[in-house]
């Protein structure tokens, strides 16, 4: 969602940046999500260089 409660439509891949330092990824990095996942509690992953992370670790970059 964004700040005013809209959903925006993404296509995979799309870049992110990392909020905090989780696994090898370093804070304020910008990578790029493969595919999105969903866990059987309905958390949303996303899958980063083979690696699976929750979505709440990331901001999604505006496309150009």
């Amino acid at each position: 969602m964004t700040w005013n409660n809209l959903l925006k439509k993404l296509f995979c891949p799309f870049q992110v940046v990392v909020k905090h330092q989780i696994g090898e990824l370093e804070k304020g990095e910008v990578v790029w999500v493969n595919s999105v996942k969903v866990t059987a509690k309905l958390k949303t992953v996303f899958l980063i260089k083979g690696r699976a992370y929750y979505y709440d670790h990331f901001e999604i970059l505006d496309p150009p």
